[in-house]
């Protein structure tokens, strides 16, 4: 159920690829500062739900909120601009620029704030030494670091990782969480969704599961069981 003053929100969303309906009456919330986490198994609607807050998947205006205003309705570019910006599953980055031009891309929505290159580089010192490198020519990590920072470029107030570390090895994986801290200790406020549900327990406040395009719980991470996580995942 959304929150009163969220700083995103759902409201009874639903979204559908031509005539099959993907999701069903989801609310979540998201408060300002605070880490949400998203978990599911494959086909759960997870990427569905980001693709509909970030205005790749269109909806009525009221189904989709971001600080006070309806943002259900607008394209993705028009969603930008309010404040949210995604690292997209795949990462999705452009593969003829270099790793320098595909950040620079990022900040190109005009917002101010405290990102740029220089803050990116201090995070992910990896991207400096590789700058002028093809980002696709990169590891898994290293492109998903950059994915990461073309975000950030775009100085966003929520930012949303879908699938944050799918396809990557673990100690990939442990770096990229170990940077969270350094990026939501900015005071933005993160969507993160995971298949690897300890990974999202640990670095988000609350938890939302998903199952066949529906919420099937919701609450504290902290609070919790491992049963109730467990049946809300797998439907048993």
């Amino acid at each position: 159920m959304p929150m009163p003053d969220a700083l995103l929100a759902t409201n009874a969303l639903t979204a559908h690829y031509g005539d099959f309906q993907a999701l069903f009456d989801v609310g979540i919330s998201v408060q300002p500062g605070e880490v949400v986490a998203i978990i599911g198994a494959n086909g759960a609607g997870k990427t569905t739900l980001m693709r509909s807050i970030t205005g790749l998947l269109t909806n009525q205006p009221g189904m989709v909120t971001f600080n006070g205003a309806q943002i259900g309705a607008l394209r993705a570019d028009q969603v930008a601009k309010t404040g949210i910006a995604m690292v997209p599953e795949g990462r999705q980055l452009f593969q003829s620029l270099s790793v320098e031009e595909n950040l620079v891309i990022g900040g190109q929505m005009g917002r101010k704030g405290a990102w740029d290159l220089d803050k990116v580089y201090a995070l992910f010192p990896v991207l400096k030494e590789r700058r002028l490198v093809q980002a696709t020519a990169l590891s898994g990590g290293q492109q998903q670091m950059v994915a990461i920072g073309r975000a950030l470029m775009s100085n966003p107030e929520l930012i949303l990782f879908d699938e944050i570390s799918l396809g990557l090895a673990p100690i990939i994986i442990k770096s990229i969480y170990d940077a969270l801290p350094g990026i939501i200790g900015e005071g933005m406020s993160a969507v993160i969704v995971e298949q690897d549900i300890a990974k999202a327990l640990s670095v988000a406040g609350r938890v939302y599961c998903m199952q066949e395009g529906r919420i099937s719980l919701e609450g504290r991470s902290n609070e919790l069981t491992r049963d109730q996580i467990s049946a809300a995942y797998f439907g048993v």
